[in-house]
């Protein structure tokens, strides 16, 4: 991608997962998450884990090595479930990882499955209590009758622990599956999302959360859309969107009334007709939506393309970027292996100057708005030698296929990344295969 001297290399850094070609359910990866300062970065997987990495400080002075990323602290955040008034199974993979802003030595963040999210503390010990009274060392309590005198505890140093322990858990509150969480940017409050309602929650109340849209009909029948992904906007703690599967966003203003049934803005793109076809709803359809750093523009995601909205223009995207238009031909077969409903997500790098998305044989793709470049990029073990600079790739749509090209024909559709994460102040990557997290830095000249 284009930086400031011209078009910005990427290199392998790591690789992080099991090597085995035979993929255990479980450890599909769902969900990648850069905290705020991009020092931690969590996983989430179909087997209900989260697992942290934290990046390695001492190489932070070394310009040329970008520092590693290690695992930090590995827990179990969801177990299976079974609604028995519903006789259905709660899977416990991992939805969404969303993390607080730090207010103190510990960590906080937000992970949820279909039904219920939870709140967690990340925390460091490195310090134990030794000299008791009343307790021996192994933890039995004395008889206090043979206390004869009295000594003050001492913290001694001990091993390194984080200890990952769950303050709250919000329970109850959806009857269909969450596919989104968002902190709101006043830090107290945050929302989740299901396929027809949103709710809001307050961070330290549990046992009740308030109804803010709700687009269920009276009749089931009526049914014509679904929410497919919602989001605060980083700075205006009144303001949310919410994507549909229709193709269209909402904004809403928490001001103007407690039920946002009515929208303050809809942005939406007239179809074109001369694309219409049997798949035009299915591929129209959100699969993401994020606001940009500056909280100036949105980002959507739907099956082919993203789209870059200006927040004070509804009518049209301002930018619009085809992702793997020379899939358009194979909607078919697409359609027949279910792949037409995968659902990519997308970022934006640090400054908002270029965003990222998965794609199908493990390729991924960025496009730099200033510079109007694309690259396609791939993460595969052929490709993981340190500091290895990855070629860009090239997709033959049809005709004579060049030397370097692949031919549509020949892509890997259960390879996807559908998870992509950028760090928010350098440029290091994270992106998700199946079951392996591959991490990128941009080549230091």
């Amino acid at each position: 991608m284009a930086g400031p001297g011209g078009d910005m290399q990427w290199c392998f850094s790591q690789v992080k997962g099991a090597i085995d070609d035979d993929v255990a359910e479980a450890d599909i990866i769902s969900t990648v998450e850069f905290n705020h300062t991009g020092e931690l970065l969590a996983t989430g997987d179909k087997g209900g884990r989260v697992v942290i990495f934290q990046q390695e400080i001492e190489n932070k002075n070394q310009s040329l090595f970008r520092s590693e990323y290690n695992v930090y602290s590995t827990f179990q955040s969801h177990e299976p479930e079974f609604d028995y008034l519903k006789s259905l199974e709660i899977e416990e993979k991992i939805n969404k990882i969303r993390w607080l802003p730090q207010k103190n030595a510990a960590q906080f963040l937000l992970s949820t499955n279909d039904k219920t999210i939870k709140l967690w503390k990340i925390s460091e010990r490195d310090k134990r209590p030794e000299g008791y009274n009343l307790k021996e060392e192994d933890g039995r309590y004395k008889d206090p009758n043979t206390i004869t005198s009295l000594r003050v505890p001492v913290l001694i140093p001990m091993d390194l622990m984080v200890e990952a322990s769950p303050r709250r858990v919000f329970a109850n509150a959806h009857t269909y599956h969450i596919n989104s969480v968002s902190v709101n940017s006043d830090n107290e409050t945050y929302l989740s999302a299901d396929d027809l309602r949103i709710n809001l929650w307050h961070l330290e109340i549990t046992d009740r959360s308030f109804n803010i849209v709700d687009i269920k009909p009276a009749n089931m029948e009526e049914l014509t859309e679904v929410i497919t992904a919602a989001e605060f906007h980083p700075h205006h703690c009144n303001t949310f969107v919410y994507s549909s599967s229709k193709g269209t966003i909402r904004m809403c203003d928490m001001r103007a009334s407690a039920l946002c049934d009515k929208h303050s803005k809809l942005f939406e793109e007239p179809e074109d007709p001369s694309n219409r076809s049997f798949f035009s709803e299915i591929i129209s359809s959100i699969s993401d939506v994020k606001f940009s750093h500056n909280g100036r523009y949105m980002m959507t995601r739907d099956y082919l393309s993203m789209k870059i909205w200006d927040l004070n223009m509804e009518s049209r995207p301002v930018e619009t970027y085809q992702v793997h238009e020379y899939l358009r031909s194979k909607l078919c077969s697409l359609y027949e292996n279910d792949c037409i409903f995968d659902k990519f997500e997308c970022c934006w790098n640090g400054n908002d100057s270029v965003v990222m998305t998965g794609s199908y044989n493990n390729f991924f793709r960025m496009f730099d708005r200033g510079h109007r470049r694309d690259v396609t990029l791939e993460a595969s073990r052929e490709n993981s030698k340190p500091m290895q600079v990855l070629k860009p790739r090239k997709v033959c749509a049809g005709g004579k296929r060049k030397k370097d090209e692949i031919s549509v024909d020949s892509l890997d559709f259960n390879k996807k990344i559908l998870h992509t994460a950028w760090h928010p102040q350098d440029n290091i990557i994270a992106v998700a295969t199946t079951n392996n997290l591959y991490i990128f830095h941009d080549k230091v000249n």
